[in-house]
C-alpha cells in the first residue's frame, strides 16, 4: 500500500535482493496445471493462469504472456507497512515459489497501481528496461519512466490491443469512503484499476485489482461477463479502521452469485503483513457456504490453471 521508494534509496537493498534471486530460484513449489471444467461461454482456445505470489500472476493468451503486479523481492526484504496490523513482520512473508528467471518470462507487464506490494524495488531493478509496461494513468506511467523504462503505455476504458489481445481498464476503489475521508490515507491509497482481457475465441478474464466490492466491480462483471474473475481477497486492513481496503471472503460469495457462470479465483493472500485472510479461512468459508469448488479456486503460490 506504500508508494514505491526511489531507486536512489533502494541501492542498499540490491545486493540482498540479487543474492535472493538464487535463493528463490531453488524453490520448486510450482504445481501441475489443471484444466477447469466450468465455462461461461464457448471458447475454442484456453487461457493459462499462474499465481506467483501475493497479487503477482501470469496470464497467457495465444502464446502472449502478461505478468501482472510483480513483487519480486525475497522473503523479508522490506519492513512491514506502517499503521497496519502485524507491521512488525517483514514483507514479503514468503519467498517466490519459482525461479525469478521464469517469473520474468513475459511479453508485457501490467501494473494495476504502483504500491510497493504490486511494483516493488526488486521488480523495478530486475525487469528489463525495454519491457512493455501498461499502467492505469499518466501519473503512474511517469513514475515508471523515471526508472528508465522506455515502453510504457497507459490503458484506457476503451481498451488497447497488444498482440491480438484487447486490454481494457476498469475502475476500482482501494477502500470504502471512511478510509478516503482521511486526506493522508486517501492520498496513500490513491487510484487503482482492474483489467479485462478480451481475445476472439478465448475466455474473457477480469482481474479486479486492489478494490473493494462496489458498483465499478458490478458494472465490469455485467458488461464483460467474464469467464474467469480474479479477486484480491486478502482482506488487507489499516489500524483504527473497520473493514478492509481490498476484498475478502464475503466478496467471493458475492462474485459467485453475481456471475453464476464464471470461475472465481482468490489471490493476494498470505504474502504481506496487513492481508489478514488466510487461504484456509477462505476454503473453510467456501465449504460453509456450499459454493461449488469447481468454480471457486484458492490457488497456492506457484499453482497453475487452464481455463
Amino acid at each position: 500500500m506504500k508508494s514505491p521508494l526511489s531507486l536512489s534509496t533502494t541501492c542498499s537493498l540490491m545486493c540482498a535482493l540479487l543474492l535472493g534471486v538464487g535463493i528463490a530460484g531453488t524453490v520448486q513449489a510450482h504445481e501441475a496445471g489443471h484444466t477447469h471444467p466450468v465455462k461461461a461461454k464457448a471458447a475454442s482456445h484456453k487461457v493459462d493462469f499462474q499465481l506467483i505470489r501475493n497479487a503477482t500472476m501470469k496470464l497467457t493468451y495465444a502464446g502472449t504472456t502478461f505478468l501482472i503486479d510483480p513483487m519480486l523481492a525475497v522473503k523479508g526484504a522490506y519492513k512491514g507497512f506502517d499503521g497496519t496490523p502485524r507491521s512488525e513482520l517483514r514483507n514479503p512473508l514468503v519467498d517466490l515459489p519459482v525461479p525469478i528467471t521464469d517469473v520474468l518470462k513475459a511479453d508485457a507487464i501490467i501494473l494495476s497501481h504502483i504500491h510497493e506490494d504490486h511494483w516493488d524495488p526488486a521488480a523495478r531493478y530486475l525487469v528489463p528496461r525495454t519491457m512493455t509496461i501498461f499502467t492505469q494513468d499518466e501519473k503512474d506511467a511517469a513514475k515508471v519512466r523515471e526508472d528508465g523504462f522506455t515502453d510504457v503505455r497507459v490503458l484506457t476504458e476503451e481498451g488497447l490491443d497488444f498482440k491480438g489481445t484487447r486490454l481494457i481498464k476498469t475502475l476500482g476503489k482501494h477502500g470504502s469512503n471512511h478510509f478516503f475521508a482521511v486526506p493522508q490515507l486517501a492520498e496513500l491509497l490513491g487510484d487503482v484499476m482492474g483489467i479485462v482481457f478480451l481475445r476472439p475465441n478465448h475466455p474473457t478474464a477480469y482481474v479486479a485489482g486492489d478494490t473493494i466490492w462496489n458498483k465499478n466491480v458490478e458494472d465490469a462483471l455485467a458488461r464483460y461477463q467474464p469467464d474467469v474473475v480474479f479477486l484480491n481477497t486478502g482482506y488487507a486492513q489499516v489500524n483504527g479502521f473497520d473493514g478492509s481496503i481490498i476484498m475478502g471472503k464475503d466478496d467471493v460469495a458475492r462474485a459467485y452469485r453475481f456471475s453464476p457462470k464464471a470461475s472465481i479465483v482468490g489471490i493476494h493472500m498470505e504474502s504481506v503483513n496487513h492481508a489478514m485472510l488466510t487461504r484456509q479461512e477462505l476454503r473453510t468459508f467456501i465449504d460453509a457456504q456450499k459454493l461449488d469448488k469447481r468454480r471457486v479456486l484458492v490457488p497456492n503460490d506457484g499453482q497453475s490453471y487452464r481455463f
